[in-house]
């Protein structure tokens, strides 16, 4: 993806920095309020008599929504350039959680039952939401990975995006779990008016001229040189999202707590996971310098283990132990994987690759809370372990594709302004 500058005379670093800076700020404050709502899920169902494949089907059809909408707004940035994707995207997810928020407040004051509410959930936080949230990672990937000339650029800005959503995990839920212990409903307040100030800060900050897309000659089938590090992506994240879901199900059945409880205990874990996630994308990786199918590799093997160690822990601390292991394991095999897919498109095609990546991610959570939620209803503990096999299976993917082990195409000259 080619993007010009408005200002060409400005030094290289003068003109990229700006660029991945506002966009790391946006997937950081949108994910977050994501993220608050994420303690107080669990408890909210059982408080509305949504059953854990009910709460499963939402995410679901986000998650569908996101993977629809991801290519869409890949193309939508080579036409449009940045700005009018992100306030599109911001714009939509903010209404889907204004809905989201109305619909469950009414639900709890009994003025709806349960059929309306899983309708109002399906449009609002599933459809709107799922399909706003998506033009972020899409924006925030492709200016990183166009921008970078180098392996050891790319690796960091990819990190740094990865790191944002990860930061997002230590402040949303913290957040979310503390004002969930006060009363559950207040997360559900937070989370719109965070999105409504983020869309505010992106028409007064970012500008109308933003660049635009050349038209470039594209390849049949960009997705060729990309598909081995897609199918390792596909089962490391299919291996989260079996379990995202039921996590707060199964602190709840295996401590004995309150919906109150749950969601502070799950808060707690999330807060030690997100800042481990951070810590691994933003410091470490940059510091190893590892190759992409190197990171994959120990990342994967990271990663299952860590799931037997969930499938085993009985206790808020164990569970919490193994939650942070595994966001070692993910820390690595996620940029891992967003790096080779990313490097193996060429310049041209780095929009498309994002929302190819961004797709990917989001289609594993079509199948995985669906899969989850339907498999803890038949024993708590075979979500976990159906994750730590789909870790097992992309670690072979891995150790069987010498396509992983660099870029199938050179780095793009031309940087990516926003």
């Amino acid at each position: 993806m080619t993007l010009r500058e408005t200002e060409p005379t400005a030094p290289a670093d003068a003109r990229r920095r700006p660029g991945i800076g506002p966009l790391l700020v946006a997937v950081l404050v949108l994910y977050s309020a994501q993220q608050l709502l994420t303690p107080m899920m669990a408890p909210l169902a059982r408080r509305l008599a949504l059953t854990e494949s009910q709460l499963g089907l939402v995410v679901t059809v986000a998650a569908a929504a996101l993977t629809l909408s991801s290519p869409l707004w890949g193309r939508a940035l080579d036409a449009k350039g940045v700005r009018t994707v992100l306030l599109s995207g911001i714009g939509l997810a903010t209404v889907g959680l204004a809905g989201f928020a109305a619909a469950s407040v009414l639900a709890l004051r009994g003025h709806a039952g349960v059929g309306a509410t899983m309708t109002a959930f399906l449009v609002f936080r599933s459809l709107l939401f799922g399909a706003g949230i998506a033009a972020v990672p899409v924006a925030a990937l492709a200016v990183a990975a166009a921008t970078a000339d180098d392996e050891a650029t790319r690796t960091k800005w990819v990190s740094l995006v990865g790191a944002a959503q990860g930061l997002s995990l230590v402040l949303g839920p913290a957040a979310g779990g503390a004002l969930a212990a006060v009363a559950l409903v207040l997360p559900l307040y937070v989370a719109p008016a965070v999105a409504a100030i983020l869309l505010a800060v992106v028409v007064a900050t970012v500008p109308r001229h933003t660049p635009v897309a050349r038209p470039a000659e594209r390849r049949r089938a960009p997705w060729r040189p990309m598909l081995p590090a897609l199918s390792v992506g596909f089962l490391l994240y299919l291996s989260l999202s079996v379990i995202q879901v039921v996590v707060g199900f199964l602190v709840a059945d295996r401590l004995g707590l309150s919906p109150e409880g749950t969601a502070g205990a799950v808060g707690v874990a999330l807060l030690a996971t997100g800042l481990v996630l951070v810590a691994v994308q933003a410091a470490v990786v940059p510091k190893l310098a590892w190759p992409p199918h190197r990171m994959v590799r120990v990342g994967a093997a990271i990663a299952a283990l860590a799931y037997l160690g969930l499938a085993a822990a009985g206790t808020l601390p164990t569970i919490t132990a193994a939650c942070v292991a595994l966001a070692v394991g993910l820390g690595l095999g996620f940029p891992g994987f967003t790096i080779a897919a990313t490097a193996a498109a060429p310049a041209a095609d780095q929009g498309a690759a994002a929302g190819l990546v961004s797709a990917t991610m989001g289609a594993t959570f079509i199948v995985g809370p669906l899969l989850g939620t339907a498999l803890y209803e038949v024993r708590p503990g075979l979500p976990v372990l159906v994750a730590a096999g789909c870790a097992a299976a992309g670690l072979l993917v891995a150790l069987r594709r010498t396509a992983l082990r660099g870029p199938a195409a050179p780095v793009p000259d031309a940087p990516v302004g926003a």
